[in-house]
């Protein structure tokens, strides 16, 4: 949960278990509203203690009539605070207040037309028809006491649902994804005309109200702050340097996995442009040492995150024992790494590869924001474009996207190819277009020829894609020009490469990162 000392009106969203609620609270904070994702554990006086001015039931995998499917506490219906189910959230909805629900012999994926049969409330300045996102085998087939039907579709008869009288609305559509081209009115609706919320949630207030929860956090005790020059951890700086000043130092680890020209990039910038005391620790045979041989990437991972924080342990101790270890956790690495209902991708070294005795305690003011709400962080606090729209860098580094072993040569290789493939991207002009593109390293190797000679050497994979928020993402169609550059660079210029594979898989189900 976030941080109870915020006073923003907040709307709870209550997670089912759906990757579609991170994003759910994503559209609702983009409509000025602060909202908090909370487990459908919850109960109804754990929720009142948010103070929320309404609530979303997320969507779901399961099936209200199944065994063991997610419940919520019935309390919470008769709070008397608006309530919006999400597609199994309005079947649970229904079915706890006696309505029917059973699985339909037609499923609906994807686009239908969505015929409003009431314009009032959810529907308020919407035309009759549009298309909506459906996702659902089951639907609500009669509707509980006292609830009108508010929308239907062609194989949906039961698409809306609504009790004013109890301020209890359902949709089986999912308004937070783009497909539905009137979901943003359906949610602010559901906001401002039947939440009435003021819409208090700015980056400029949240710039003041964490950095007022730094100070009192920390309070006179140093903090060190894990630097890596990447945007989230860019941001942790400037906002506890905000927050305490000097009582900040930054620590810049230079792993041995880090980008070509990377740690020069850091020094320049946060040593010498931001003023910053910057502590560099070479520290690339220690990581390496222990990566020797490694090749599951969660066990990568952990390894990484444990050496991490001992590094930053040991450097505590130079700091009049510093307590408070800053660093730039943001949301969908607290979702990935399987946190609270959410399923585990993988563990991010910030959160799942933490170890457990850990002798620093965390400042981690991003831990509830998604990537563009830091990057409006990072335009209020003046840092430049550069660092502001730079693309996410994975915290353990090239150490995942070295498939399989890691050894100083292979890393060589895979920083070479990924240094022309920015290159030529920003020739392109295509950086800013794209959420992240770079180069991995398979540990396999092809046969090819080079000046009618035989060679047996490793392929590099092309990634690139496009995404609002990193929770999902589609491959980008990069021109064939620019893909002819990189792959011919990429096997001239770099020894042990010898051919260029483009990868054309979509979050989900792929992954952005390969381990």
């Amino acid at each position: 949960m976030a941080d109870s000392k915020m006073t923003h009106e907040c709307v709870a969203v209550i997670d089912f278990g759906a990757q579609y609620s991170q994003l759910i609270a994503r559209r609702i904070r983009e409509a000025g509203v602060y909202s908090e994702i909370v487990p459908h554990t919850i109960s109804a006086q754990e929720l009142m203690n948010l103070k929320p001015v309404g609530a979303v039931l997320s969507g779901g995998p399961a099936s209200v009539y199944e065994s063991g499917s997610p419940k919520l506490d019935s309390k919470i219906l008769s709070l008397g605070i608006p309530i919006l189910g999400i597609c199994y959230g309005m079947q649970l909805m229904a079915h706890m207040l006696g309505g029917v629900v059973e699985p339909q012999p037609k499923r609906e994926y994807g686009k239908a037309e969505l015929e409003v049969l009431d314009s009032k409330d959810l529907f308020c300045g919407i035309e009759s028809k549009f298309i909506a996102w459906m996702s659902h085998r089951d639907s609500v087939v009669t509707p509980p006491a006292h609830f009108r039907i508010t929308a239907r579709t062609r194989n949906t008869p039961v698409a809306a649902i609504s009790n004013q009288d109890r301020r209890l609305y359902g949709v089986q559509f999912h308004p937070e994804v783009v497909h539905t081209n009137r979901g943003k009115q359906v949610i602010e609706n559901f906001l401002y005309r039947i939440c009435q919320c003021k819409g208090d949630w700015t980056m400029q207030s949240f710039i003041k109200e964490t950095t007022d929860n730094i100070r009192e956090q920390v309070g006179d005790r140093p903090v060190l702050c894990a630097l890596s020059g990447g945007v989230d951890s860019a941001c942790t700086a400037m906002l506890v340097h905000r927050a305490v000043k000097d009582q900040l130092t930054c620590i810049f680890v230079d792993n041995g996995l880090l980008r070509k020209g990377e740690p020069q990039l850091v020094k320049e910038t946060f040593g010498n442009q931001f003023k910053m005391r910057l502590v560099c620790v070479d520290a690339e045979d220690r990581f390496l040492e222990r990566l020797s041989g490694v090749e599951d990437p969660e066990v990568k991972r952990n390894i990484i995150g444990e050496e991490f924080v001992r590094i930053f342990e040991q450097e505590a101790a130079k700091f009049n024992n510093a307590k408070f270890l800053a660093q730039g956790t943001i949301y969908p690495d607290v979702v990935e790494s399987g946190i609270g209902c959410a399923a585990k991708i993988k563990s991010h070294h910030n959160v799942g590869g933490l170890p457990e005795n850990m002798k620093l305690d965390l400042v981690e003011p991003l831990r509830q924001l998604f990537k563009d709400e830091v990057r409006l962080v990072c335009k209020e606090l003046g840092l430049p474009d550069e660092i502001t729209w730079r693309h996410p860098f994975p915290g353990p580094g090239l150490a995942v996207r070295v498939v399989g072993k890691i050894t100083k040569e292979r890393l060589e290789i895979l920083r070479q190819a990924d240094l022309i493939i920015q290159e030529e991207i920003k020739a392109a002009g295509l950086y800013g277009d794209l959420w992240q593109v770079f180069g991995i390293l398979l540990p396999v190797q092809s046969v090819g020829v080079m000046g009618d000679q035989r060679t047996y050497a490793s392929p590099i994979v092309l990634r690139a894609v496009t995404s609002d928020d990193a929770m999902t993402a589609d491959w980008a169609r990069l021109p064939y020009d620019v893909l002819e550059r990189i792959s011919n660079r990429i096997i001239n210029e770099v020894h042990g490469v010898n051919r260029v594979l483009f990868d054309i898989s979509s979050k989900p189900p792929a992954t952005i990162e390969w381990e």
